[in-house]
């Protein structure tokens, strides 16, 4: 439709309402997106009424700041599909979902979406989840591990690249890099790719009832310990094999996000500083470490049950501080 537009805001109106309401007017073609990216960077309560009129192209990002600004003389929003590529890379710059400080969405704070809604896809659990589940936290300001904020990553990633998630990290990260058996599990047992172990659930836990490929950018990989060891050796920061990432990148990955969170950007860590991650669902649980002496390993089991993450942690140093000889020929 031509310019200029008017359309009125009026007191109390959420994110959300808003959305529907630019998209009857013509003025955004994805109602879903833009509630995304004003929950992402944080102004989903902060938009102030008012009657906007739109009288040249701007980005969903733009209008959103002056919505909360207040700047009800001019405003303007382009016409798109979904999110421009300066829209993503505006959310992400705040870092939220990365650092797991996104508000909500958190087991911890007593909902975690990726365990719930079975029936829906990614786009339908992503619309469900903004229109029933609202943001408990302010974003930015605490740490509460979302699986469900990895999951809009995901998202993210596919928009971004043009690819499905799974073939983007194939291409880019996996098959340059000699890891060639990394794949996304299946939900069954009948699911299991070749080679791939049954897994065994212990205390009335059930491995195989789970949405396994619908976590892919959150926990859905299947793979062997040696390819998991082929992708850290490539991010950690030692000189033994050329890292995929910049120095500056690696240091920003690294760096704490939310003061005495110990998580950075999708890695644990401490001031040693050593960096790693684990990983635990029924039946299955898994740990890659990068250490600052110049160590690194993973291991992966096919069950869990009690402390088995801290044991197998323990378990890994103990054998790291008594070897003490290593051949000098690269064994991977």
């Amino acid at each position: 439709d031509p310019l200029p537009k008017t359309f009125s805001v009026p007191s109390g109106t959420s994110l959300d309402r808003l959305a529907t309401q630019l998209h009857v007017a013509g003025i955004v073609d994805s109602p879903l997106s833009f509630r995304i990216l004003g929950r992402v960077l944080g102004k989903s309560t902060a938009l102030k009424a008012g009657v906007y009129e739109i009288t040249r192209p701007l980005t969903p990002v733009e209008l959103l700041e002056k919505m909360e600004r207040g700047d009800v003389a001019k405003a303007g929003v382009r016409f798109i599909e979904g999110w421009t590529s300066r829209d993503i890379r505006a959310a992400l710059r705040q870092q939220n979902l990365l650092n797991h400080a996104s508000g909500g969405w958190a087991s911890d704070l007593g909902f975690d979406p990726m365990f719930n809604y079975t029936n829906l896809n990614h786009k339908d659990l992503i619309s469900k989840v903004l229109d029933e589940k609202p943001l408990q936290k302010t974003p930015g300001t605490e740490y509460h591990y979302s699986n469900f904020g990895f999951c809009v990553l995901g998202r993210v990633i596919e928009k971004l690249s043009g690819q499905t998630y799974p073939d983007f990290v194939k291409s880019k990260i996996f098959t340059p890099n000699g890891i060639t058996n990394m794949q996304i599990a299946g939900d069954t047992e009948g699911d299991r790719k070749p080679n791939e172990v049954k897994y065994y659930g212990q205390g009335g836990e059930d491995p195989y009832g789970m949405k396994v490929a619908r976590m892919d950018s959150h926990g859905g990989w299947v793979g062997t310990a040696i390819d998991l060891a082929r992708f850290i050796v490539r991010v950690d920061k030692f000189n033994t094999k050329p890292d995929i990432l910049k120095t500056a990148t690696l240091d920003n990955m690294y760096t704490l996000g939310i003061a005495g969170s110990g998580y950075a950007k999708g890695w644990a860590v401490n001031n040693v500083p050593n960096y790693w991650h684990n990983g635990s669902l029924p039946g299955e649980q898994a740990l890659m470490v990068r250490t600052a002496d110049g160590f690194c390993w993973s291991v992966l089991v096919n069950t869990r049950t009690g402390n088995i993450g801290g044991d197998m942690d323990a378990l890994m140093w103990t054998i790291k501080n008594s070897i003490t000889f290593y051949p000098s020929f690269d064994l991977f």
